[in-house]
């Protein structure tokens, strides 16, 4: 079957958990192609200030392939939804992408089954609907922080307290605990000024850059000239999502006291002077609410690259070590793909993914 994209869509606005959330429908064209199966898909992270409409971009891998045009030419239907909040939204993202099955129906759309599919943050969606909710046949996370949403938390502020030991002064005044908060300044001149400052700091001290993905191990994968891009994505969420998920944690999540930082010239003075944070108890008890269990009742398949710079790969060996200990690895199937990049997934991982979940699933 084709995809007539355009005259099988449908734009809407549905009430979300925090207010609208827009939507968009796609159906395989002509309708004798429909196999009345729906797969919804999950965004990722959208900054808070973004313009609207930010989300739509997702829809579509790194190498262009539309994932409606994808899925409509396997014969399913294809939902998404903005979140009715950006920034940090696993939550409301659950509900939000829950809702597209009464937007469908509002418009007589047929159902048979229902799967769930997201990236980046939208896998982590994916994952915690498809371990509470019974009503999905299955998902597909990808790339998604699924593992521990603390060490997640963990990993971006990791990465800016190191490269502020290391680079000092390059994004401006240091972020330490009694200077927590992100100048809008940084936000607003994040393109124009200081990831223009970070490649210079990076490529004018290789030294210190090798000591900080030493210590911060972000991955670069097997080419050097990736660590610029790699830790300019690392540092991007400290700036653009610290200030967001406080307000939504209700405290700062990030905490590293007692954590010692390997792999410098001098890992002693290192510990001794790079920025401590605790976390605050409200935070913690927040962030409950974000992290998996592992107990899948219904099929789910990852992909996940192994050299990704923002969600580090270790978060499916940990969601492995999750699902093992319920006992149901019979529902999880993990896909490794040898490649730099986060969500750096083609057009053929995709499909070989969605056809492992459709066998799993008995279609």
């Amino acid at each position: 079957c084709g995809s007539s994209l355009a005259a099988s869509r449908a734009y809407g606005t549905a009430e979300g958990a925090s207010g609208d959330a827009h939507y968009v429908v796609y159906l395989p064209q002509p309708a004798s192609c429909f196999n009345g199966d729906i797969i919804l898909f999950a965004h990722g992270y959208v900054p808070v200030g973004a313009p609207a409409g930010t989300w739509l971009t997702q829809l579509q891998l790194p190498n262009g392939t539309s994932l409606p045009g994808l899925v409509n030419k396997l014969g399913f239907g294809f939902a998404a939804s903005s979140f009715s909040k950006d920034g940090l939204a696993v939550l409301q993202g659950i509900q939000d992408t829950k809702a597209l099955v009464n937007v469908l129906h509002g418009l007589s759309v047929p159902i048979r089954k229902v799967f769930i599919t997201g990236a980046s943050e939208g896998g982590l969606v994916t994952t915690k609907s498809i371990e509470g909710d019974p009503s999905y046949a299955g998902g597909l996370a990808v790339c998604g922080p699924i593992g521990s949403f603390q060490q997640q938390i963990n990993y971006f502020g990791d990465a800016r307290v190191l490269f502020d030991y290391f680079f000092p002064g390059v994004l401006g005044a240091p972020w330490t605990a009694m200077n927590i908060t992100i100048p809008v300044e940084l936000m607003a001149d994040w393109t124009s000024k200081y990831v223009p400052a970070i490649q210079k700091a990076i490529n004018s001290n290789p030294l210190a850059t090798f000591q900080f993905l030493a210590t911060s191990k972000i991955a670069i994968g097997l080419n050097p000239a990736n660590a610029t891009d790699a830790i300019v994505q690392a540092l991007f969420y400290n700036v653009f999502a610290t200030n967001d998920a406080r307000a939504t944690l209700g405290g700062n999540p990030y905490d590293n006291i007692g954590r010692l930082y390997k792999g410098s010239f001098n890992d002693s003075k290192l510990n001794g002077a790079v920025a401590r944070f605790a976390a605050d108890p409200a935070a913690l008890v927040q962030m409950q609410n974000y992290e998996t269990n592992g107990l899948l009742m219904e099929p789910l398949v990852t992909l996940h690259t192994l050299a990704d710079p923002q969600v580090p790969f270790w978060q499916e060996t940990l969601y492995y070590t999750k699902v093992q200990s319920r006992n149901a690895l019979s529902e999880l199937n993990q896909i490794p793909v040898v490649a730099y990049g986060h969500c750096n997934v083609s057009a053929t991982d995709a499909e070989v993914a969605l056809a492992l979940l459709l066998l799993k699933t008995g279609i």
